[in-house]
């Protein structure tokens, strides 16, 4: 008989990921029916996924109840938290996430699969206090092992798709693409396409379960310096680049108000200790190819993505 996998997010970048990751896999596909959680379930997105026999349900995040209906029957359930985006001192993503972690505990599920991140106020020493979308998924992480849930830990790098979807990489009046970041051009960042890969990482959850309860899985082809990022984008696209290092101030400047500080102190987290904390992904990445799934490069990412630049 089929288990039930709930994943939270069904409609967004991750939690889609996972849902096609799933139905297109043919052991996963036979292991496991689907449900999607999603605030909207007359969007189309949900329609259409409800269409491939996904099973729709919206779920209130501030309610247990309403979460433990969400969860009922469920055998294992991705989760991943919205930040509260610009809302200084808000702590709604920590509360949500402990709410399905309650859920999850009070209906018996066997495995869940949380979207999670590292302290950087630990990490960093104290030394940045201000990304909350770091902080609470950590806290969120530390409470459900300190719950007792079963669970493993998918740890996303950061998107390619911030360079292309996102506007981090500008396109100038002069037609040169500029980069402009407040740590140096030898920085790592560990790329991920979160779109097509977080569903991979997840599905080698499911498949190793017993190997992979209480684990960190660090989800992210490689880590790439801005040179590095730079120098393939002009290779695939043919487009000029310019890489230019800023200072903190005026960094901020570039995004008004606490965003401004939380994107600051994110990648000079990236840059000292690590987005990370220095740790390498050779562990993560060769579990994904002993279960068949290989991570999407940043060349593959780009020559996907071109077109639309």
């Amino acid at each position: 008989m089929s288990k039930l996998i709930t994943v939270f997010g069904a409609t967004g970048q991750q939690g889609g990921s996972v849902i096609r990751t799933i139905l297109q896999d043919a052991s996963l596909s036979q292991d496991f029916k689907i449900r999607g959680i999603t605030r909207d379930i007359s969007k189309p997105a949900a329609q259409a996924l409800a269409q491939q026999g996904v099973e729709i349900k919206a779920a209130d995040m501030s309610s247990k109840e309403s979460l433990a209906e969400a969860l009922k029957g469920s055998h294992s359930v991705f989760l991943v938290t919205t930040p509260d985006w610009g809302n200084a001192g808000s702590d709604a993503e920590l509360v949500h996430g402990k709410n399905v972690a309650d859920a999850a505990k009070e209906t018996g599920v066997q495995h869940l699969i949380f979207s999670s991140l590292l302290n950087v106020t630990e990490a960093s020493g104290g030394k940045l206090t201000h990304v909350p979308h770091f902080d609470h998924k950590a806290k969120v992480e530390q409470y459900i092992r300190s719950i007792g849930v079963p669970a493993t830990f998918v740890l996303p790098g950061y998107f390619m798709a911030n360079y292309t979807v996102s506007g981090i990489l500008r396109k100038g009046d002069d037609g040169v693409y500029n980069l402009a970041y407040p740590v140096g051009r030898d920085a790592q960042f560990p790329l991920v396409d979160i779109a097509s890969d977080m569903g991979k990482y997840v599905a080698t959850a499911l498949k190793s379960r017993s190997d992979v309860l209480g684990s960190q899985i660090l989800a992210a082809a490689d880590y790439y310096s801005p040179s590095h990022i730079l120098a393939e984008f002009e290779e695939v696209t043919g487009k000029k680049t310019q890489f230019v290092q800023v200072d903190s101030d005026t960094y901020k400047s570039f995004i008004p108000g606490p965003m401004g500080e939380e994107m600051l102190e994110n990648h000079l987290f990236i840059e000292n200790p690590g987005y990370y904390n220095g740790k390498s992904l050779k562990e993560s990445n060769d579990l994904l190819k002993k279960h068949g799934y290989q991570p999407t490069s940043w060349r593959e990412f780009l020559e996907k993505s071109k077109a639309s630049l």
